[in-house]
């Protein structure tokens, strides 16, 4: 076997199979240029199962292991995330979306790729500001196993305090103790109004339900155009009549038709009455 410091070399065969992999499963598209990120990821991973390289790596895959194309697809897919990202867009729900809510009924909101839980904590500060807890509730999914666990889990470095504002903090916020010191969870209440799901975005999610706001930030860029108008479709599909969908700041819905219409850069709003649009008709 290699020495633990050696560094293992990927042909551009192996490299083309791991991708075309993970694009199968999960829509993502890593092209040329990402083979040093590919090799980061997965290089422990090969030394874990004591595997002399990618060759035995892509065999093991190639038998339809699909406890280790689940390890893959947790390793590969990028999971950067923090509290309060992309601020406009929690000013805008709480200035815009929730004044403007309907009332008696619950207001449900997803964070469709929350990773380690941060955009879904984020959202539920801002609507417990707004509305009682009974008024609400928040679904956040992730293809990855590993981090819908650390979401579940609500425990976060202590670092992270830095990025949300003092009042939300003192109020929704707790500082570990004893073996948790250095770190901070969320309170109680907001968790219990929270639920998480491995989720892949590829497959039918129609059983999550309607929703008055989909957060779908920072994900579209791995895709290729035909996943992501398929995705959007199907995504407004769960917004109810009159709900926002909310996507990154350097994305845009420019060349994918559908009823959606902008109501700022990456915030986009279904009509109170779908009409026969440009994505009321789709095969």
């Amino acid at each position: 076997m290699l020495p633990f410091a050696a560094t293992r070399q990927m042909t551009a065969d192996e490299y083309a199979f791991l991708t075309g992999l993970l694009r199968e499963h999960t829509g993502i598209k890593l092209g040329p240029g990402k083979e040093a990120l590919v090799a980061g990821r997965l290089d422990k991973r090969i030394r874990q199962l004591g595997l002399d390289g990618y060759a035995e790596y892509v065999a093991l895959l190639r038998h339809r292991d699909e406890t280790e194309l689940h390890q893959m697809i947790n390793l590969l897919t990028t999971n950067e995330t923090f509290f309060f990202r992309e601020p406009r867009h929690f000013d805008f729900l709480q200035r815009s979306i929730l004044p403007a809510r309907q009332p008696g009924r619950v207001f449900r909101l997803w964070s469709a790729a929350s990773s380690t839980g941060e955009e879904a904590y984020t959202t539920a500060m801002v609507l417990a500001e707004s509305l009682r807890p009974g008024q609400w509730e928040i679904v956040g999914s992730d293809i990855s196993t590993r981090v819908v666990e650390v979401a579940r889990r609500a425990l976060y470095p202590l670092e992270a305090a830095g990025r949300i504002p003092p009042a939300l903090l003192r109020r929704y916020c707790l500082r570990g103790r004893e073996e948790f010191e250095g770190m901070l969870t969320i309170c109680r209440p907001l968790r219990e109004r929270v639920q998480f799901h491995c989720l892949n975005l590829m497959e039918d999610f129609r059983r999550l339900g309607r929703f008055d706001v989909i957060f779908l930030r920072n994900v579209m860029i791995y895709f290729d155009l035909p996943t992501k108008r398929d995705l959007v479709n199907r995504m407004q599909d769960l917004l109810l009549p009159g709900g926002h969908l909310i996507i990154g700041s350097s994305e845009s819905l420019n060349a994918i038709p559908c009823d959606l219409t902008m109501v700022e850069p990456s915030i986009y709003r279904l009509p109170a009455a779908r009409g026969a649009g440009p994505g009321a008709a789709r095969d």
